[in-house]
């Protein structure tokens, strides 16, 4: 699961790789909730884009937000499939946040590089368009704290999920190797 995540300058850097001009009035900054619009990164007449979406789609019978994904079921799942095949994007984020067993709040950042694009897929409802974070297994950096992350996806992996209309389906199912620095954490409960 991915309940909330971060972005910050150097964030703002590794978007830059992808999105050829960026209007750095849409990057939203600091930490991001569920419910809160934040900046993503679509794909617009053939262009990478940066654009401001709120996370999470309204649940069934208005019962609260879903903001996550799991990949493995998500083109299964009729709320989802058409947007993963037709409206993927990518989230960018310096680093993001899991709770413990205590309800401690663990940060993950990347280890040796600066920020990281987690997949995602959008849909446009009356009120303007939503995304949500695609989740997948933790791996060995994560595993200790929580049984889900986002999908990170490097450099090439992020232009693929994008760009690619035949790669997407590999990319769900993709095991981020990513090393992830786990550090302190802060007493603070969970949102009810």
């Amino acid at each position: 699961m991915c309940g909330r995540y971060y972005v910050d300058d150097e964030t703002a850097r590794e978007i830059e790789k992808i999105v050829r001009q960026l209007d750095r009035k849409l990057l939203i900054k600091g930490e991001i909730y569920p419910g809160q619009k934040a900046s993503v990164i679509a794909r617009e007449a053939g262009e990478a884009v940066l654009r401001q979406m709120e996370w999470g789609y309204p649940a069934p019978q208005n019962k609260g937000l879903v903001i996550n994904a799991r990949s493995e079921s998500a083109l299964q799942k009729r709320m989802f499939s058409e947007s993963v095949m037709n409206r993927r994007c990518l989230i960018p984020a310096g680093w993001f946040y899991e709770w413990d067993r205590d309800k401690n709040k663990i940060t993950f950042k990347p280890e040796g590089r600066q920020g990281m694009f987690l997949a995602g897929f959008w849909k446009y409802f009356s009120e303007g368009n939503r995304f949500i974070i695609l989740t997948t297994n933790a791996n060995a950096s994560v595993r200790s704290v929580h049984d889900r992350m986002p999908l990170i996806l490097d450099e090439e992996g992020s232009r693929a999920w994008l760009e690619d209309e035949k790669m997407y389906g590999q990319l769900l199912g993709l095991k981020p190797d990513i090393r992830l620095e786990k550090e302190g954490f802060m007493q603070e409960s969970l949102p009810l």
